[in-house]
């Protein structure tokens, strides 16, 4: 992988995995047109590499912004599409907001489809051309406080392979990568309290940044990172009782972390 030689277009520039892997192709030279709805975040990542870094401030849920995005790409040429884009809430199902649900649907599901649909056929015309989507552990692994979440995931995650096969005969590669819990400012204080209460590790931005960035280079299809997460994914696949039975028993501290508090506590 020849990073000066490519053009890549990152969503969810502004977020903590997106804005690490901002600075770590810019490192490498690779040409990057970054999308955000940080402004401030995102001029800082603009003056890493003024010619090579173009930004744009945009709300990819809108019609109009992602028009935008659409003629910022052309101009660009862009020929990888990374798709970090995303926003969590975590609660129980039946105190999420109608709105909280409807944001999670429309940027984690709806505007990465709509916007991978309309740039592919600029994808399509390059020799060699991806497409990555950044998913999550919860894409494979249905877990409580995480609900709709969940949803979202296992629905990018299966986008991405069928979309993967569905381009099997053309230059286009796709890659959906899976984080485990990290720390982002996406997580809310309750949901950090409850990776506290129950161990669980947490990666850096920049780490899941360096992993993404390999599994460009070695051309993956599928990754799942951290341990035992992996483990885990692969025993939900083929026994999920098993996972069933192990949340069960975690379920009262994942209740008292992702209940809504009372008014007067």
């Amino acid at each position: 992988m020849r990073w000066s030689d490519r053009r890549i277009l990152i969503t969810g520039a502004s977020g903590g995995i997106g804005r690490e892997l901002v600075t770590l192709l810019a490192q490498r030279g690779a040409r990057l047109l970054i999308v955000g709805r940080n402004a401030s975040v995102m001029k800082e990542l603009t003056a890493l590499e003024p010619e090579r870094i173009r930004a744009l401030s945009a709300d990819l849920t809108t019609r109009e912004d992602r028009r935008r995005v659409l003629e910022a790409a052309d101009d660009v040429r862009i020929d990888m599409l990374i798709n970090a884009a995303g926003v969590n809430h975590f609660g129980l199902f039946d105190e999420q907001s109608p709105a909280a649900i409807s944001s999670m649907v429309d940027l984690n599901v709806t505007a990465t489809l709509l916007l991978t649909q309309a740039l592919l056929p600029r994808l399509l015309h390059e020799n060699s051309a991806w497409i990555v989507n950044l998913g999550s552990a919860f894409g494979a692994i249905g877990h409580p406080g995480y609900t709709a979440y969940c949803t979202t995931k296992f629905a990018l995650r299966g986008f991405s392979q069928a979309l993967r096969r569905e381009l099997a005969d053309t230059p286009v590669h796709v890659l959906h990568i899976s984080p485990r819990a990290t720390r982002t400012g996406m997580n809310s204080d309750r949901a950090n309290a409850l990776n506290t209460a129950q161990g669980n590790h947490v990666d850096e931005p920049a780490r899941v940044a360096a992993s993404v960035i390999r599994g460009i280079e070695t051309r993956a299809r599928d990754r799942q990172l951290g341990w035992p997460e992996c483990l885990l994914v692969r025993l939900n696949g083929i026994l999920p009782g098993i996972v069933d039975r192990a949340l069960k028993k975690r379920l009262p501290t994942i209740q008292q972390h992702a209940r809504r508090p009372s008014p007067s506590s």
